[in-house]
């Protein structure tokens, strides 16, 4: 069963990407996904409804906080380099889990090579 929700996708796209890990470092309220032990997203509902937050490029974020309602600058995180989504349906899906890859790879581009669970710059090419 798919869950529709933005925590349900996004947390479906992150158990499918390779060395991700679910930790609860700050209690049991938030889970927290990691790569070779560096934050890539993290979720709760401490706010009163269930976010989901990632790390994103600062223009890229900038545009998003923009162009939808329900992406705002990141909950308890640098501003200029994470996002939160909100629920609320104007977010699409397929978005979700764009965003939740992508914050996986800036992290992962930023891990030594040799600790890299993935090549970043060819994780998810179809062209090779």
């Amino acid at each position: 069963m798919v869950d529709d929700t933005v925590q349900g996708r996004a947390r479906e796209r992150a158990d499918e990407l390779p060395g991700s890990e679910l930790e609860h470092p700050f209690g049991p309220d938030w889970d927290v996904y990691k790569v070779r032990g560096k934050v890539f997203m993290l979720m709760t509902d401490v706010t009163g409804e269930p976010i989901v937050t990632v790390k994103a490029d600062p223009e890229d974020g900038k545009a998003l906080c923009q162009a939808y309602d329900d992406i705002t600058p990141g909950y308890h995180m640098n501003k200029r380099h994470w996002i939160t989504l909100r629920p609320g349906g104007a977010i699409p899906q397929d978005l979700v889990e764009d965003l939740v890859t992508e914050s996986y790879l800036l992290v992962v581009e930023k891990l030594p090579r040799a600790r890299r669970p993935v090549d970043p710059s060819l994780f998810g090419r179809t062209d090779r």
